[in-house]
């Protein structure tokens, strides 16, 4: 998994009332420093709930890392290069079955089997990479074998690769399962109201004592934000930004998101921001629309079922779905001029 820079979202807490009802923890985990804030419940159930998720998402952190040995996710990249069978368990099937939905709905925009590109452009790995870009060669030619999510063949528990340009890596909506099944998980141990961040994505279900948890979306272009929202119980805001995780050569900056169909980092797009109840499908199409790029982005959020949309260019272009714009909260004094795109 791709680890994460600065925080596209931001956690406000002004306000948090009764301390004695809060428990908060964090972890590093996913490359990223994952926060857990639990509230009404006593502090032992609280920590015990914690415990379970943090021992899921070590789980996670092993068997669907991309580039480090002795998880399934790996074992599966290196059958693709042979097209040798590989028995998973459900644990990590159900995502891979997941990146296949996200593929097909965003026209491959958002596709999970470009690992093989994303290691070329030097992503695997726990540090941003460094010096000269690889060979556009080296690129043209892993994208130009058009490594697809249709390339990955599942018969009950057994997957086979047909393509071996494919390598899978969960990087553009792990963090989002992740947080889905981790307040699931809570949720059944009796937590109603939780909030999670992971590197600045955040999950919520409930609310912050009598109001409801409010998230700043980060101005990708300074520090401090370009407006709040508040989340209703179970929605989920992920961002997905090219400032974030990136590399830079003779004054140019690659960005770790990487267009399918060229292979070629995304460039043009600052972040994109996306709201919805499903934190997997939030994560994946804030990727997939920034792909997209400002002009087709309407086009693939309706073919992903999404509705609340914001995006922001490098020429200062914020662009933000109608159903965005109404829950959209600006500091004091502050109102960017917004374009109002309806999804289409």
């Amino acid at each position: 998994m791709k680890p994460a820079g600065l925080a596209a979202v931001l956690l406000l807490l002004a306000g948090c009332g009764d301390a004695t009802t809060e428990y908060k923890t964090s972890e590093y985990v996913f490359g990223t420093l994952v926060e857990v804030t639990v509230r009404g419940v006593a502090e032992e159930k609280a920590r015990a709930a914690v415990a379970a998720v943090s021992e899921g998402f070590r789980r996670m952190h092993k068997d669907w890392h991309a580039w480090k040995p002795g998880g399934e996710l790996m074992t599966l990249n290196a059958a693709c290069k042979t097209g040798a069978a590989v028995t998973l368990s459900d644990f990590t099937l159900d995502q891979i079955k997941a990146a296949k939905t996200y593929y097909a709905q965003s026209d491959g925009l958002f596709d999970a089997a470009v690992g093989e590109i994303v290691g070329a452009w030097g992503f695997h790995a726990d540090e941003p990479p460094k010096g000269r870009i690889p060979p556009l060669a080296t690129i043209r030619a892993l994208a130009a074998a058009h490594p697809g999510m249709d390339d990955i063949h599942i018969d009950g528990h057994t997957v086979t690769c047909a393509n071996p340009a494919a390598g899978l890596d969960f990087g553009g909506f792990a963090k989002g399962a992740a947080v889905d099944w981790a307040l699931a998980e809570m949720k059944k141990r009796g937590i109603a109201n939780a909030v999670i961040s992971a590197g600045g994505n955040v999950g919520a279900m409930g609310s912050h004592g009598d109001r409801p948890w409010r998230i700043g979306i980060r101005d990708p272009k300074k520090w401090g934000v370009i407006a709040s929202v508040d989340l209703e119980p179970d929605e989920s805001v992920y961002t997905s930004g090219n400032y974030e995780r990136f590399r830079e050569w003779e004054g140019v900056r690659y960005s770790h998101i990487i267009d399918p169909r060229t292979g070629m980092p995304v460039d043009h797009i600052l972040s994109t921001t996306v709201i919805a109840e499903n934190g997997s499908l939030a994560d994946a199409a804030s990727t997939a629309l920034t792909v997209a790029g400002m002009r087709d982005w309407p086009r693939i959020a309706k073919r992903m079922g999404i509705t609340r949309v914001l995006m922001v260019d490098d020429s200062g272009t914020i662009a933000a779905s109608p159903d965005m714009a109404k829950r959209l909260i600006f500091p004091e004094g502050q109102k960017p001029n917004l374009v109002i795109r309806p999804i289409e």
